[in-house]
């Protein structure tokens, strides 16, 4: 089974989005009664919302992964087309609408009271007998700019041009992700992947009796429309890779408890798309496409995922990397810990003999936060603080034993007298000393406190040091 352990950088996707664009309306209240007029319930609206729908959802996501985005569509020459564009360049969408006049903007309007839907408005008319040309100079002419293209379709004549734009694309060597509609899947005939659910799929190739079946027409599909990859969507069963030269690649579903499917499909060929573009191969950009589904579905109304809610739903199914780690990593550790709401706490000493004084110490330090991090002095250092005689046991040994401990998470060499440059890279939440310290003159404690963090001094337990205990076994070996 393929698993995806990284999320790339998003920053280099580069997506054209084109599709069908919408305005999704959310009209919020309360209601306590019935309307005096007819036996429905009166709503006493006390919010609205306006969101983008169909491919401007999709952009979005791009924007909110850090891709870029641009945005092109049909919309009315309209008050909801100007709505529409203010959500997507909040967004950091870029618009290229073709607006025209005499159509509305397509706007669903939903009343909803206590997160239930009563009634949903809609307010199209399509596009008859509108000039595809317009639409296909702005895809031209936005082509250059992009690595991806995603052709978004809901079936509401933006894309009744969809062959030119991917001959266009393919073209200019870009790779086209299509969100398909319809049972005419030979208008996407050279696309790179296209990802319709099994609804769409089987309404085109027919009822599939079981997988193997599936993916026996699933094949024959992508071989007849010249299609590099044919991703089927299967709701609670995951999803369904199939390629040219690979197995088959199925991937159970992520999703932990659903509320909203609105805009799941809008989401999962986004990340996709953004996975592409930002260097990921196939399978790769599909299982992290599958983790984004699953994250999307918990949430009500269309929606985006984030890169923060991708790494903690990475980490969710797998066991965190704990233990001995160079300060490299341990900076990507704690990044990503932040990234899913946990709190680092860190602290540092020689820990040359371990013994109940640094367990007490150190369990008081973890309760702190989710994510407790050692810094441990380097042999020479030791020597310096605590006289050549020092350490008794060897940096590699102090660390295993503090690693072994089940509440210590991470443990990090350094190699300067303090920690002061490595706690500045880290950035805790939380810096703990034990004993007498001073807060004030921590080291690394300046850079905690600008950065928004907390300084602590915790109590060691009394009469018990690793120097007391040397000083023990040396006098009754004189005895």
């Amino acid at each position: 089974m393929m698993q995806v352990n990284y999320i790339p950088d998003f920053q280099e996707a580069r997506v054209l989005v084109v599709g069908d664009l919408m305005l999704d309306r959310y009209w919020r209240g309360d209601t306590s009664r019935i309307s005096p007029e007819a036996p429905v319930p009166v709503v006493l609206v006390n919010g609205v919302e306006e969101r983008a729908g169909g491919a401007g959802n999709v952009a979005l996501n791009i924007c909110d992964l850090g891709g870029r985005a641009a945005a092109i569509g049909l919309t009315g020459d309209d008050e909801a087309a100007d709505a529409l564009a203010k959500c997507l360049t909040a967004g950091g969408v870029e618009c290229h609408f073709e607006r025209l006049t005499g159509y509305p903007t397509v706007t669903k309007l939903r009343v909803l009271s206590h997160n239930q839907q009563l009634i949903r408005l809609d307010f199209e008319n399509g596009f008859p007998g509108h000039d595809p040309q317009g639409l296909v100079a702005r895809f031209r002419d936005n082509l250059d700019g992009c690595n991806v293209a995603i052709l978004s379709d809901y079936g509401k004549g933006t894309l009744d041009c969809a062959p030119e734009l991917i001959k266009l694309a393919r073209a200019a060597g870009t790779a086209v992700v299509v969100d398909p509609k319809g049972t005419d899947f030979s208008r996407y005939r050279g696309a790179t992947v296209i990802t319709p659910n099994t609804s769409e799929f089987e309404a085109v190739v027919g009822r599939c009796a079981d997988v193997d079946d599936l993916v026996r027409k699933g094949e024959a599909l992508r071989r007849e429309l010249e299609l590099e990859a044919l991703l089927i969507t299967r709701s609670e069963k995951g999803m369904t890779l199939l390629r040219a030269d690979h197995p088959p690649l199925h991937l159970p579903t992520k999703a932990r408890e659903v509320y909203d499917v609105t805009g799941a499909g809008d989401t999962v060929v986004s990340v996709l798309a953004a996975g592409l573009g930002a260097r990921m191969d196939m399978a790769e950009a599909t299982a992290l496409a599958n983790i984004a589904g699953g994250i999307v579905v918990g949430k009500v109304g269309t929606a985006t995922v984030s890169v923060p809610e991708l790494m903690h739903a990475l980490r969710e199914h797998e066991p965190p990397e704990l233990g001995v780690v160079g300060e490299e990593r341990l900076v990507e550790l704690v990044r990503e810990a932040k990234a899913r709401g946990e709190t680092v706490v860190m602290t540092n000493g020689c820990f040359d003999i371990l013994h109940v004084g640094h367990v007490t110490y150190l369990e008081q330090a973890a309760r702190l936060g989710a994510r407790l991090v050692v810094a441990v002095n380097d042999d020479a250092s030791v020597s310096r603080l605590k006289g050549p005689d020092r350490p008794v046991n060897t940096m590699a040994l102090r660390m295993r034993m503090l690693a072994a401990l089940g509440f210590v998470d991470w443990v990090v060499p350094f190699y300067e007298d303090t920690p002061a440059r490595l706690i500045c890279r880290v950035q805790p939440d939380k810096l703990v000393k034990g004993g007498d310290n001073d807060p004030a003159n921590i080291p690394g404690g300046d850079c905690v406190r600008e950065a928004g963090g907390e300084v602590l001094v915790l109590d060691y337990v009394e009469d018990l040091s690793t120097s007391a205990i040397i000083r023990t076994i040396r006098a009754s070996e004189k005895t």
